[in-house]
């Protein structure tokens, strides 16, 4: 499990705290001791319960190079068992996707983000990763639930920041949070540009066309109506906007003419994509002696719209698509807990969600004639248009039976039913066993029977018929609606602390697939498309240690995972199909596959000095060698070293931070994806050596 560092790193933070005016001190203290009761009651409604927990505090995040300018991904790759991907992806225990984000345990919608993050550290007073057999709160999303606890604003004052450096980024932010009476509010404003928007197709530190400006908005608002309730509504938007990069002298091949056009400069490619989400969340929390009950409305808009160069894509692929996707969510979370006795808390509740998404596509393609050859040198338009709606409804009801005072058990029931491309249902009891037989040590196992729905907004309900005899045909024609996936799911875990900081944990998980879904990017604009293989699994274990001694903090994680599929049941279209043919009656290791993965870091302050650095280490996830069965190979194993260095300087108002922060310390030029696989698109580099520095004042 990773904890915080220490206490020397909030400097900045404990000055916040002392901004408040000394004769609103008593008021503000009663109004900040309610509201951390209040807090302690709304955890109380959703414990882990024997599930396996991650946790990485804002003074870890503070520490990681890049501190809060990081992205999200970026920081959860520090956690045991994370895989990276392209696109900023990350893979929990072998799955593609399948994580469900939330904030102060209420449920943010899944958007069409697919480049940029949505959610951004600065606003986390803490993340949760949760994986392993859950308890039965959590379906859906299920590889693993982001819960993060957002800042508030019971701490007067503010946080200014200017960072950059490298490969022509730039990110000021601005953090503020105030309280007045029983209301209090916190509120950040940041904006990335960079010339790496997207990760570079060749391994260049200054990939071609690769613009991104990155604007991001936060608010939490909160009301304490007495000393049992309070009402509270978070706000937050992204709006991004990405060049696709280019690769380096490459020339269409396929033989098109497009109006006596033959030749491209790849450099020349100007190809874009624009990302928008916004998103509300409004709660009502009241607590008694023996229940605490919450209710919250959340909604989601994002859009996402991709512009083609209409040449370049129809002299090198056939196609030039234009493509616009909206996905609408709203839904309702209520959840409550009773303490029925001294042994025995019931929990229980009920979420309902419903989506409205659009597509909008422009596709330019050429006419063939029953030979393959081209008809004429004019393109023509295909227009797509469609629009589809999906509900999901969830209940849950379980029961934490403390048998003895060291061995609690957790037991319960889950329905979920989805009303959309297809209707779905299953019951899926959760159990898990927590024994702690000693002081420190703490063994869990559980079980838990899962249902997946693929992801709604990304199933596309494409007309095949009308590309056929075009130079965008499918490989198939084929194409069985993706269904849902249905798991069991094991998993036995320990951990030992030990009286000198340092604890060392391990975990072992195994998953049983059916209808297991995975997502893969088929044609030129940057959108996932889900499909299923009949059946499935996942295994693997997660070594862990963590070491906390005054002023150093070192952690280090392991995880080794396989992860496979056989036979490909919908979304055949998009396949070739010999590999669909091979698929069918061989297990295949997944494109997302990485057999090991090795995280690690250390911080140690010195003064008001603070040393860092984090390792990220990867076998490599899978490709498809020339000749080969598809994913049996992988790509080169790497090793991704990065440092940083940062000074508080004490000034009237609050601290001025000073950091220098070394990413890629080695210059390591790794792959992440060389274009080969099932379902993988274009080849990425991880980032190039970058050397960034910032200014932080608080206020």
């Amino acid at each position: 499990m990773l904890v915080a560092a220490s206490a020397g790193v909030l400097t900045a933070t404990s000055a916040l705290a002392q901004q408040a005016p000394p004769a609103a001190q008593p008021e503000i203290s009663e109004i900040v001791v309610t509201a951390q009761r209040l807090d302690a009651a709304r955890g109380t409604i959703e414990p882990v319960l024997g599930a396996t927990t991650y946790s990485l505090p804002e003074a870890f995040i503070t520490n990681l190079p890049g501190g809060a300018n990081t992205q999200l991904n970026q920081v959860v790759l520090q956690a045991p068992g994370v895989a990276q991907d392209s696109f900023g992806q990350l893979h929990v225990r072998g799955n593609h996707g399948d994580i469900q984000y939330r904030l102060n345990n209420v449920i943010l919608p899944e958007g069409l983000a697919v480049f940029g993050q949505t959610l951004s550290p600065r606003l986390a007073s803490s993340i949760r990763l949760i994986t392993g057999a859950l308890p039965a709160q959590y379906g859906l999303r299920t590889a693993g639930i982001i819960d993060i606890t957002t800042k508030s604003g019971f701490r007067n004052g503010g946080v200014a920041s200017i960072y950059g450096g490298s490969h022509g980024m730039i990110t000021p932010s601005i953090e503020y949070g105030g309280s007045w009476g029983k209301s209090s509010a916190f509120g950040s404003l940041s904006f990335t540009g960079t010339d790496v928007g997207i990760e570079s197709p060749d391994g260049s530190g200054t990939p071609l066309h690769d613009r991104s400006n990155q604007y991001q908005a936060f608010g939490y608002f909160d009301r304490i109506l007495d000393d049992a309730s309070r009402i509270s509504a978070i706000v937050g938007t992204s709006q991004q906007s990405f060049q696709i990069p280019n690769a380096k002298g490459l020339q269409p091949n396929l033989g098109l003419n497009l109006n006596g056009r033959t030749a491209f400069a790849s450099e020349a490619l100007n190809q874009t994509q624009r990302e928008a989400t916004s998103y509300g969340i409004v709660t009502y929390l009241r607590t008694t002696e023996k229940f605490t009950g919450q209710a919250s409305l959340f909604t989601r808009y994002s859009e996402l719209t991709y512009r083609p160069d209409l040449a370049g894509e129809l002299l090198f692929n056939g196609i030039a698509q234009a493509a616009r996707k909206t996905d609408l969510s709203f839904g309702t979370q209520l959840e409550g807990v009773y303490s029925l006795s001294d042994a025995h808390t019931a929990r229980g509740g009920v979420i309902i969600s419903t989506d409205h998404t659009t597509s909008r596509t422009n596709s330019q393609v050429f006419r063939l004639n029953a030979v393959g050859a081209q008809l004429s040198p004019s393109p023509i338009d295909l227009i797509g248009s469609s629009s589809s709606d999906a509900w999901t409804y969830s209940a849950y009801l379980q029961d934490s039976w403390k048998i003895i005072d060291s061995v609690t058990l957790n037991y319960g029931l889950r329905m979920d039913q989805l009303a959309a491309f297809r209707r779905e249902r299953q019951l899926s009891p959760r159990v898990n066993l927590v024994w702690i037989p000693a002081d420190g040590l703490t063994l869990h196992g559980g079980y838990a029977r899962y249902f997946t729905p693929p992801p709604f907004e990304l199933v596309a309900s494409q007309t095949i018929a009308s590309f056929v005899g075009t130079t965008a045909e499918a490989p198939g024609s084929q194409n069985d609606t993706p269904r849902s996936e249905r798991d069991d799911y094991f998993d036995l875990g320990v951990e030992q602390k030990f009286a000198n900081g340092l604890t060392l944990g391990a975990d072992a998980y195994y998953k049983s697939a059916s209808n297991l879904v995975d997502e893969g990017q088929f044609g030129a604009p940057i959108i996932l498309t889900p499909f299923n293989y009949r059946d499935g699994y996942a295994k693997g274990v997660e070594l862990s240690a963590n070491y906390v001694n005054g002023p150093l903090n070192a952690y280090a994680n392991l995880a080794v995972s396989e992860a496979k599929g056989r036979d490909i049941v919908s979304s055949q279209f998009n396949f070739n199909p010999a590999e669909l043919a091979y698929i069918r009656d061989h297990f295949i290791y997944l494109d997302h596959d990485q057999t090991y993965t090795l995280s690690g870091g250390a911080s140690y302050r010195l003064g008001s000095t603070r040393f860092s650095t984090d390792v990220l280490c990867g076998s490599g996830l899978r490709r498809t060698p020339d000749g080969a069965p598809p994913n049996s190979g992988h790509l080169p194993g790497y090793i991704q070293v990065n440092l940083s260095i940062a000074h508080d300087f004490e000034l009237p108002g609050g601290p001025l931070t000073v950091r220098a922060d070394l990413i890629n310390a080695l210059d390591e030029k790794y792959q992440i994806r060389d274009g080969s696989g099932v379902g993988v698109g274009a080849p990425q580099y991880g980032p190039r050596r970058g050397l960034f520095v910032g200014l932080t004042k608080a206020f």
